[in-house]
């Protein structure tokens, strides 16, 4: 039977991996080929505080308007058909996997000049629940790939939240206003704020807001993907 076991075992790693998204072969990577080709990407002309598209370039009417307490936002993709569903396997279906692809994904996008990785903090409450931080699963491999420390303790989420996507847009920087704790000086510290889905900012803003009263430089918010209006 252990014979059996074995032999089992070793043919089952000569096997093709099946693409998350079609089953097709995809050899060693999450996604074969075609689907890779499919991904929606960002506008080559966005915002570059918070990536939105805009004609040349320039900055949004609404960070012109009030200006986000971050500096820039990176993406890998637009939060679209299939991206979404590709972040849903990590954060509902538990498939660790994911991060690490999107982590190597985002890091081919970064630059290794900045001093800490921060991800964003769940709510112990929200931890338990889901059973881990698909922020600081990518934040790790990100860390990993640009050889930077990943801080996952000073940053704290402070209190519990309703969940932003249940609430109408203007309501969700209301929720998230106070949710956030830093117990760390960040004085002079270029911080990269990792995060799986941007969609307003409220959310990343608020976090922002806090690590510059604690004196971070300058912080860059990196996310597998940016949502868009239609």
């Amino acid at each position: 039977m252990q014979a059996l076991k074995q032999l089992t075992r070793c043919c089952s790693n000569l096997l093709p991996e099946s693409c998350l998204l079609c089953s097709s072969d995809s050899g060693d990577g999450l996604l074969c080929a075609d689907c890779n080709a499919d991904l929606p990407g960002l506008a080559t002309t966005h915002c570059p505080q918070c990536s939105v598209e805009t004609t040349y370039g320039e900055r949004c009417g609404a960070c012109l308007k009030e200006t986000p307490y971050f500096n820039r936002t990176i993406a890998a993709f637009r939060y679209d058909f299939p991206v979404d569903r590709i972040i849903h396997a990590l954060k509902y279906g538990h498939q660790l996997a994911v991060a690490d692809w999107l982590g190597k994904q985002l890091a081919s996008h970064l630059e290794a000049d900045n001093q800490l990785i921060i991800p964003l903090p769940l709510h112990p409450d929200r931890l338990r629940e889901r059973g881990f931080n698909q922020s600081a699963e990518i934040a790790r491999v990100i860390g990993n790939q640009l050889n930077l420390t990943v801080d996952r303790d000073n940053v704290l989420r402070s209190r519990p939240t309703q969940r932003q996507a249940d609430l109408p847009l203007k309501e969700r920087h209301k929720n998230v206003r106070g949710a956030f704790e830093c117990r760390a000086d960040l004085s002079g510290q270029k911080i990269l704020l990792i995060d799986d889905v941007m969609t307003t900012g409220a959310t990343v803003n608020e976090c922002a807001r806090v690590l510059k009263l604690h004196r971070a430089s300058e912080i860059t918010i990196v996310v597998a993907a940016r949502a868009l209006k239609h």
